[in-house]
Order: C-alpha cells, then structure tokens, then sequence
C-alpha cells in the first residue's frame, strides 16, 4: 500500500506540471530546430550562394558582350603647317569624335585554367553542402542534448515534488503524534523545517527547468516565453558496434570530409595556377559606328561604319619567377591538406574510442543506478511504514527520503550521461537518428 502511495505521489508531480501546456517531443524539437535556427539558416544562403556561383560563365568559359559607347570633344587655338607651306591658324577649334557600337570576346584556351576554376566550383558547392550537414548535426546534437537535460531536471523536479508531499505526510504525523504526547515538539519542528529545504529546493529546481526552456526555446528560435511539457522517457540505443561506428565515421564525419574536400580545392588550386604557362588565346570581334567632326584639317568630317574581328594571343616568358614561386606554394598547400586528414582522421579515432568506452560504462550505470533506485523506494516505502507506527525516529526517516531523493537523481543523470554518449558517438560518425 505504501509503495502505491509513493507511486502516486510520483504521478501527481508528474501530472501537475502537465496540465494546461502542449507536448514538445525530441523528434517534434529538432524539425522545429530544422526550420527555425538560425545557424542553419545561414549555412543554407551560404550553399545557395555556392550554387549561384558554379556557372560557366564565373569559370570564364563563355564570351562576352558589351555596348560601347564614346564620346570626346575639344576646343583648342590650333595652328597647321600644311606640307605646301601654307600656315593655317584657327583659334577655339572645335574638334568632336563620337565611337559605339557592340563588341564581342572569347577567350578560346588559357592552359585549361578554365575547366580548373570550374571543377572548383562545382567543389566549394559540395564545400558548402557539407558545411550545412556540419551545422544541422551539431544543432540537432546541441537540441538533443539539451532536451534530455531537461528531461533530468524535470525528473528531479517531479521526485521533489513527491518528497514534499512526504514531507506534509511526515508533518501531519509528527503534529498527530505531539498531539496525543507520543511525540516531542522538537520532532515537529524538525519536520517543519525539512519540509522548507524541500520547499526551497523545489523552488531552485523550477529556475533550473525553467530557464533551460528557455535556453532551448532559443535554438528552436521561437518565442522564449512559450512553455511545453517534454516526454521524461529516455531510450537509450544499446545496439552500436564500435566497429561499424569506425567505418562510418571514416565516410561520413562532417569535419573529415570537409579536410578531404579541402585536399581537392588545394589540387585544382594547382592546376590553375599551372595554366599560366600555357598561351592565352582570345577571339575579339564587333561592329562599330564612328563619327569625327573637325573645325581644321583637311577633313571636316567622317563617317564610318562596320565589322572588326580579330585574335590575340599571349604567353608568360618570365614574370620574376612568381609562377615557380606559386607552384611550390600550391604543393605545399596539397602536403599541408594531406597531413591534415590524416591528423583529422586520427583525432576522430581517438574521440570515438574514449566516447565509445564512456558509453559502454554510462549504460551500466544506468542499470547500475535503476536498481539503486529501485532499492531506495523499497527503503522509503519500508520507513514511512515504520515512522507512521513510530517505531523509527523522524531523523532516520528524512535519511531514507534523502537517499531515494539522491537515488532518483543518479538515476537521472546517469541516463542523461548514457544518451550524451550515444549522441556523441552518433554525431562522430555524422548520422543521428531517433
């Protein structure tokens, strides 16, 4: 009978926090995260950025157009010396040319500089596709762990809520045992003055719920004043294989992968910057009007219109050595990108191992603690027995309630711990799942 009466107690906490708010769930939580973050939503501009950049014509692989328009005026005191010997003077000579007209150019071949620039672009696109991938794991990473903060707290919150309703059981005894004289004053104010530190507590656990909330109303970036109820059940997936994790993050960890696009950038680098050894060939043509008015000369004025067209083409002989200079740099740059996925590769081995073995040790906490929890309650459920009877004193009791309130509270936390490690790993081989 006791022990139902604790199991209600446990409930009633429960309950009345429940009512009157909506259900946020994890899955629930991190859609929202999905939609509404900030951080995410910048990374997404930034992918859509990289997309608007990989064109052809941002290589430099397409000719291009332009309209052209000039016009030049002059007034001058001018004076000629014609080859007949004739001296011609003019003062405030008016001179006026006007030029325009549409002119086209290609460049052909650059050493394939071109098709480099464009490879690199299609490159800074995956660049930024997993840099979004990065930033949604680490946030729905940040959400998860957050929320199954709060579900802890909000645990400990419902225990402390059940212990106070002990503790008023505990005070309407110990007032009925004073008033028939089977019992001290003193033991009444003992009593009394349990139930306040249970007061107290409860009332610095509800600022922990609360603003934990709050802090998680922040990565959702919705209204910080909107309150919910979470699902205080935590499962924890004991099925991951250290083996199958280690292969998994070796393709698909976030930062891994970004060090080996990185390797690539630094590769294509390379090549354009070889292309500078090679002729540059360009096609230029257009078709232009033309219009020169002269107040002196032999011309007064022309007119002039038609096609040009034409090809140019150029190559580096020597430009102070800065092109063997550049190549050396670009190699230095592949070695350096080398060495850091090899270096990445590694510390993602090392994090996986000491968070695999933390995982492993948090999920035999968690049964570890369960069974102290278990344990606790049949104690407590013993001792309100015993104290109702007055067979015990009220200090062995508060011993009793103490433990089971500790009892629940490594229980707590050792859950919280076994699901931060699963996550932790999770995130490691950049695949989280629900």
């Amino acid at each position: 009978m006791r022990g139902i009466l604790i199991s209600l107690y446990l409930g009633l906490g429960i309950f009345t926090i429940a009512v009157g708010q909506e259900l946020l769930t994890v899955k629930r939580a991190v859609e929202i995260a999905l939609e509404n973050n900030y951080d995410i939503q910048l990374s997404k501009n930034v992918l859509l950025a990289a997309k608007e950049n990989k064109t052809y014509g941002n290589a430099g692989m397409l000719p291009y157009a332009t309209a052209d328009l000039a016009q030049n005026n002059s007034i001058q005191n001018a004076t000629q010396l014609q080859n007949s010997g004739v001296e011609r003077s003019l003062d405030n000579a008016r001179n006026n040319n006007l030029t325009y007209g549409v002119n086209i150019g290609w460049t052909i071949f650059d050493g394939l500089g071109m098709f480099a620039r464009y490879e690199k672009l299609q490159e800074l696109e995956k660049q930024g596709d997993l840099e979004l991938k990065r930033t949604i794991l680490a946030t729905v990473g940040d959400v998860i762990t957050l929320y199954y903060t709060i579900v802890e707290q909000q645990n400990l919150l419902s225990a402390l809520d059940s212990s106070i309703l002990i503790s008023r059981e505990r005070l309407r005894t110990a007032e009925n045992r004073f008033s028939i004289g089977k019992a001290a004053k003193l033991e009444v104010l003992n009593v009394q003055v349990n139930l306040n530190e249970d007061l107290s507590a409860r009332l610095r656990q509800v600022e922990t719920v609360k603003n934990l909330k709050t802090m998680l109303n922040g990565i959702l970036a919705r209204d910080l004043d909107i309150d919910f109820i979470i699902d205080t059940e935590v499962g924890i997936d004991e099925s991951l294989i250290y083996g199958n994790l280690l292969e998994r993050a070796d393709r698909f960890n976030p930062d891994l992968q970004i060090i080996i696009l990185n390797k690539k950038l630094a590769e294509l680098d390379l090549k354009d910057i070889k292309s500078a050894r090679y002729p540059t060939v360009r096609l230029n043509g257009g078709y232009n009007f033309s219009r020169t008015e002269s107040s002196l000369g032999f011309v007064a004025r022309s007119n002039s219109r038609g096609l040009t067209y034409g090809l140019t083409a150029s190559v580096n002989i020597f430009d102070g050595l800065n092109q063997r200079r550049n190549e050396r740099i670009a190699k230095i740059q592949i070695d350096n990108a080398a060495l850091q996925i090899e270096q990445q590769r590694l510390a993602v081995q090392t994090g996986l191992k000491t968070a695999y073995e933390t995982y492993l040790t948090n999920i035999e906490l968690v049964k570890m603690e369960e069974k102290n929890e278990d344990i606790a309650r049949q104690n407590l459920d013993i001792t309100l027995a015993k104290y109702t009877i007055g067979s015990i004193s009220a200090v062995e009791f508060r011993d009793a309630q103490e433990n089971f309130i500790n009892a629940i509270s490594r229980f707590n936390a050792a859950q919280l711990q076994a699901k931060l490690s699963e996550i932790q790993l999770k995130e490691l081989v950049g695949q989280i799942d629900f």
